[in-house]
């Protein structure tokens, strides 16, 4: 059984999950405390919809390559269908067409880059700190 298991993997150690900082963005209000706390750390969105297999995939990746701490940026997380006004005013605020996923990264009250679907995997986010 050992062959099988380094090929396939063994069932009875699971894969530690991974949990990062994030915070709930579900209020409008909190977009101009992003604004603000952006003069003084960076700030990312992540913009997720729930029913979406691809944004599920980019998120797992996404957490997986996370390296960065709370002290480094401040990382908000969107359900984009639960928040719909929410993430409207994302767009609006930080100018950037509404995609899912999505990923901001908001420094001195701008956006300095976004991307969407597989692209958010390749910013390097410790470029922005």
């Amino acid at each position: 059984m050992g062959l099988i298991n380094k090929i396939f993997g063994s069932s009875s150690a699971p894969k530690e999950e991974k949990i990062l900082p994030w915070i709930a963005l579900n209020n409008i209000s909190q977009l101009q405390d992003i604004e603000d706390k952006s003069r003084q750390k960076t700030q990312v969105i992540f913009k997720h919809s729930t029913r979406c297999g691809i944004s599920r995939m980019v998120l797992n990746q996404f957490v997986d390559a996370y390296n960065l701490s709370e002290d480094d940026i401040d990382l908000y997380f969107l359900d984009l269908l639960s928040y719909r006004p929410v993430s409207d005013e994302v767009g609006y605020k930080f100018q950037v067409m509404h995609e899912s996923p999505q990923l901001l990264v908001i420094k001195n009250g701008r956006t300095v880059e976004h991307a969407s679907h597989g692209q958010i995997n390749t910013i390097d986010l410790s470029s922005f700190l």
